[in-house]
């Protein structure tokens, strides 16, 4: 039987790699639609077939959640992040009808930036996976506001802030 600490190590490990598997196979698809449809075509692409599944994961992980239930919507969202939150740690301000996260990390972004991307393709590959997101939350009626990382924007990652359909 395998050390459980040992194991778990390894299993944290194995899933920081299939994220970022994950982001080359978005860079990847990125420069090949590009190559076919121009820049613009390609991301609109992208930021669709992402957001579609953004909306599929939401069906299954916020059934029973409402238009009014952004604060428990985000506490479900934390509640199974990977890797016990460690993956993509987040600063959190709550309030009664509203919750906000600022991703500290991302290994989609760590890498895009080990790969070398530039800035500018660095922030479209950023638009392109906060598009999950968009149909994740919006899928449950919140209003929904999402800042992806652009230059200028810091180490961080995207600023995402959940906040009741009939808040004031």
């Amino acid at each position: 039987m395998t050390d459980p600490a040992a194991r778990a190590e390894n299993l944290s490990r194995e899933l920081d790699s299939a994220f970022r598997n994950r982001a080359d196979l978005y860079r990847l698809f990125l420069d090949e639609l590009t190559a076919e449809l121009g820049a613009e075509r390609a991301e609109a692409v992208m930021i669709r077939t992402i957001e579609k599944r953004g909306r599929e994961v939401a069906a299954a992980a916020f059934t029973g959640f409402g238009p009014n239930d952004a604060l428990a919507i985000g506490e479900a969202f934390l509640s199974v992040s990977p890797d016990g939150g460690r993956m993509y740690p987040t600063d959190v301000d709550r309030g009664p009808d509203h919750i906000a996260f600022k991703v500290k990390r991302c290994p989609l972004k760590d890498a895009w930036v080990e790969a070398g991307v530039g800035e500018e393709k660095l922030a479209t590959l950023c638009r392109i996976a906060g598009a999950f997101d968009r149909g994740l939350f919006e899928a449950t009626g919140v209003r929904f506001a999402n800042v992806t990382w652009t230059p200028g924007h810091g180490s961080g990652c995207c600023h995402i802030a959940l906040t009741n359909r009939d808040a004031g």
